[in-house]
């Protein structure tokens, strides 16, 4: 069984008088070094030059700097920028100041578990990985509560890597909620293999198979939207809740006969055996080898996928629904023209 850590078993002043760098201010960048700074801890920003987010972060009451100078700086360097940039960004702008007795941090462990960095000897390399959108640590974290999260360590030179990353997440507030001990390999596999099977490709594979289904035989496409989209919605917050039980408590009894009597005809031993291999190939590196050169060439394939996906039907079709339903929070962005 994994191990759980609380507030309790976390001490806060193991980071005083130790300068952290935040790498990026983006959707987590933003959350750790404003709820670190509110924690009391000594943080600074490192962003590139002409970063649009460095006025940001001094809006927020931070110090900013260019990444360079912020790893330079700091004692703990946690890197928050994009999994495709990270090995670049190491290369070129901290790796020169990784000297011995300093911690470099993860909230992932792609470029750590594939070996894309490779850290040198005498450093600490732990990870913490709120399982949570960055704003919703923030919030959270506001609100006097955390966001569970994973803790790891990779290397331990100073034999307190765990106590230190486990102080970073009482500052993130994380320890609030529980903390769990996890390796950089089974963060990393797990993550992917759950973005690519359930939670981004499957679900969205199925929403649009389902939309398409009804609409090929002749129903409303709003109709159609309702039913394999937007109640989707209803369906999660009740597992989210109360995990698959709940669920089929809060539904009808018709609904949860179709559970049972359906759901085996759509995940097949077929689809079992799709899953596998992703997790193969995840496992094997494979899928990090494809992702990787896809970003060294030029993304075609990526952009060609995202193309081809934007405009889909129940996109449309969905966008004109929820400019009518403003009490679901409506948000219109096309993909690959920024965001949070």
């Amino acid at each position: 069984m994994a191990e759980l850590f609380y507030d309790k078993q976390a001490d806060l002043e193991r980071l005083k008088g130790k300068p952290i760098a935040i790498i990026g201010f983006g959707s987590q960048g933003h959350a750790h070094a404003r709820n670190l700074a509110d924690s009391g801890m000594d943080v600074r920003v490192g962003l590139y030059a002409g970063s649009k987010s460095w006025a940001k972060v001094e809006a927020a009451g931070l110090k900013a700097m260019t990444v360079a100078d912020a790893a330079k700086e700091a004692q703990i360097v946690m890197i928050l920028v994009p999994d495709t940039m990270q090995a670049e960004v190491y290369r070129e702008h901290i790796a020169p100041y990784m000297t011995p007795g300093k911690t470099l941090m993860f909230a992932h462990g792609f470029n750590i578990r594939f070996g894309q960095i490779i850290p040198p000897e005498g450093i600490d390399v732990s990870m913490v990985a709120p399982k949570s959108p960055g704003h919703r640590v923030r919030e959270v974290y506001e609100q006097g509560g955390g966001v569970p999260a994973l803790v790891a360590v990779q290397q331990d030179a100073s034999g307190g890597a765990l106590a230190d990353a486990l102080a970073y997440a009482k500052g993130i507030g994380s320890t609030r909620a529980g903390v769990l001990t996890t390796t950089f390999a089974e963060e990393t596999e797990t993550d992917l293999f759950g973005e690519q099977v359930v939670l981004c490709g499957g679900v969205s594979a199925l929403v649009k198979a389902g939309f398409e289904t009804l609409v090929d035989a002749g129903y409303q496409p709003e109709v159609a939207y309702f039913e394999c989209m937007h109640e989707l919605k209803l369906i999660v917050d009740l597992f989210y809740q109360g995990g698959l039980n709940y669920m089929r408590y809060s539904v009808s009894d018709t609904a949860e006969w179709g559970d049972y009597t359906a759901g085996p005809k759509i995940v097949t031993d077929e689809t079992r055996a799709a899953m596998k291999q992703i997790l193969t190939d995840i496992q094997t590196g494979a899928f990090a080898e494809d992702w990787i050169e896809e970003n060294h060439t030029g993304r075609q394939r990526f952009n060609a996928f995202r193309k081809n996906d934007v405009d889909h039907p129940i996109e449309q079709i969905g966008l004109e629904l929820r400019r009518m339903m403003p009490f679901v929070g409506p948000r219109e962005v096309r993909p690959g023209e920024g965001g949070a």
